[in-house]
């Protein structure tokens, strides 16, 4: 139930109160461990915050450090020098007018904390400390951090402020005390990883929390990619009354200032642009093309190779690297080999030249033959199987890393989330690589983005509008061609079945049986977990790719690879 709270008193604490103010969110892109980089984007945020007149800045969580810096925050040194950088920030606004509010770490007498610092006029006016410190998924805070307590509100230009960070919303006991010890208005600072559907799951959030509380908040969300998770800032402020009253772009860079009035009953927004947020069909293609243009940059590569085989996969990698980098730093390599088919040829150079990438052919052929003959008196006459198909795909490989290592280009690899659950991918071949846009995309996923692209161009992407994708492409039976006529459905159930299966058993966390009782063939169940359990070995040598779902390969799905554990819930 909300609460009513009377009209303030003229002062605070002998501190004038103001009934207006101007509030900046800096949702900007920093890079995990780049103190002097990230230093220097906050005292850009800083004078943008003193043009705009605005009486207070926020900053996304950890803005310093990035968020998350993992076991840097185990250096002493890593910590001094970002404290020092805090100071650094504080002392600049001296001589302003702006009250600065600063996610950094800050170490206490009682340990290391995830914390804000306020300042003013170059001085440090308060800290406060994160409550609670996520545990699950990828978030693993409590490694590093200590809790801090419940705390006060901050008294700023004369009117009490809730700081509540990131988890400490998804409590509401942190955000009941602050409301009920006279904050007016909360200003939450985030590092909010995207997945599906998480942009409408942090309005619910917040919805509540000002419905509970009867106090608006605004949220702040940092955007960029870090490894392999991708953050689509979509910040936003909300009043009571279930009123958004600003929102901040997606999957890009914004500078959000929004005006407040102090009215009779409470702080209401006069002020504030409301971008529309991405659909659910452009959010998946974004948060793959930002993942992998800040994976690339923030490595120090400037350009990507990879191969296009005429697939599906493949061709859809090419246009999210053209989209995020530009084609001119986009090379697509044909590698074939006696099975590989006239229309994959075909296909292959039609969306190369449809992207506008360099675009080159390499036969494997004769390495490949080579390999084989010499390997004949180990293999002794045996029946050909996966040894020899695996030749062509690490053949394939070699020349990929070769080319990287000569002109200095980042390798993508292309296998999507359905292959990678089953091992339906050589390691050392085909999963050789640098970053994976595809890793936590399922197969039909793949297919619906690939036609979804070809009718749009969305935000900021470099690539070419129109058909990139070819229809060909879009239609054929896709297959690895590491053997005459072959299709992936000779070793796989059909993609739409697998995916099924999978996301049952990886994101739902359902057991054989449960997945059986919706129809699926126990058999076939059963041998899908197995494939799932037996290819964790190959999935921690994967390369990383941006998080897409709510349990993604890698960071969020830690199995252990020597693992007796079996579902015997059926039958």
């Amino acid at each position: 139930m909300a609460r009513h709270r009377q009209r303030p008193p003229t002062t605070q604490l002998g501190q004038p109160v103001t009934d207006r103010l101007r509030i900046a969110l800096a949702q900007l892109n920093p890079k995990v461990g780049d103190l002097a980089g990230n230093l220097a984007l906050a005292r850009g945020a800083l004078a943008d915050a003193v043009a705009a007149k605005a009486d207070i800045l926020l900053l996304s969580e950890l803005f310093l450090t990035g968020y998350f810096p993992d076991d840097l925050l185990f250096k002493p040194k890593f910590i001094a020098d970002a404290m020092q950088a805090a100071r650094d920030l504080v002392a600049d606004t001296a001589g302003t007018d702006v009250v600065l509010i600063l996610p950094t770490v800050w170490l206490e007498k009682t340990g290391l904390h995830n914390a804000v610092v306020v300042a003013e006029d170059g001085r440090i006016i308060a800290t406060r400390l994160k409550r609670e410190l996520p545990n699950s998924d990828v978030f693993y805070e409590r490694r590093y951090f200590v809790p801090g307590p419940l705390t006060e509100p901050v008294l700023i230009k004369g009117v009490p402020i809730g700081i509540p960070i990131c988890e400490d919303i998804w409590h509401p006991s942190v955000c009941e005390h602050l409301a009920m010890r006279g904050a007016e208005i909360m200003l939450c600072p985030n590092g909010s990883p995207y997945w599906t559907n998480k942009q409408h799951v942090r309005k619910d959030l917040v919805r509540a929390r000002v419905a509970e509380d009867d106090v608006p908040m605004l949220y702040l969300n940092q955007v960029g990619g870090q490894d392999e998770l991708v953050f689509d800032g979509a910040s936003f402020g909300m009043e009571p009354g279930n009123k958004l009253v600003f929102q901040g772009k997606s999957f890009q860079t914004d500078f959000i200032v929004s005006d407040w009035v102090r009215g009779d009953n409470g702080w209401v927004c006069v002020q504030g642009e409301v971008v529309d947020l991405t659909t659910t069909d452009e959010a998946p293609w974004l948060a793959c093309v930002l993942g992998l243009r800040d994976y690339v940059h923030k490595n120090g590569f400037k350009q990507v190779v990879l191969g296009l085989s005429g697939g599906i996969d493949s061709a859809v990698v090419a246009a999210m690297a053209v989209d995020a980098l530009g084609a001119e730093n986009v090379h697509c390599i044909m590698l074939p080999y006696r099975y590989t088919s006239e229309a994959s040829l075909k296909d292959a150079k039609d969306c190369a030249e449809r992207l506008g990438v360099r675009y080159d052919v390499v036969s494997i052929g004769d390495p490949v033959d080579q390999a084989l003959a010499e390997l004949a008196p180990i293999f002794d006459n045996r029946p050909a199987d996966l040894a020899e198909e695996n030749i062509q795909s690490r053949m394939r490989g070699v020349v990929l890393m070769a080319v990287s290592n000569k002109l200095g280009s980042m390798l993508l690899t292309t296998g999507n989330k359905s292959e990678m659950g089953v091992g339906y991918a050589t390691i050392y071949g085909d999963m050789n690589g640098g970053y994976n846009p595809l890793k936590d995309m399922f197969k039909m996923d793949v297919y619906r983005l690939a036609g979804w692209r070809n009718s749009h161009v969305p935000g900021d992407c470099k690539g070419p509008a129109g058909e990139v994708i070819p229809q060909a492409i879009i239609a054929k039976a896709p297959s690895a061609e590491l053997r005459p006529n072959q299709t992936d459905q000779d070793s796989l159930p059909p993609y739409p079945v697998l995916d099924a299966i999978l996301k049952g058993i990886v994101e739902d966390e359902l057991s054989l049986a449960e997945i059986v009782a919706q129809g699926y063939d126990q058999a076939l169940v059963e041998r899908i977990e197995r494939l799932l359990n037996i290819a964790e070995y190959k999935r921690r040598q994967s390369a990383p790719g941006p998080k897409l779902t709510v349990k993604a390969f890698g960071l969020g799905r830690k199995y252990p690879i020597t693992n007796g554990y079996k579902d015997r819930t059926i039958g």
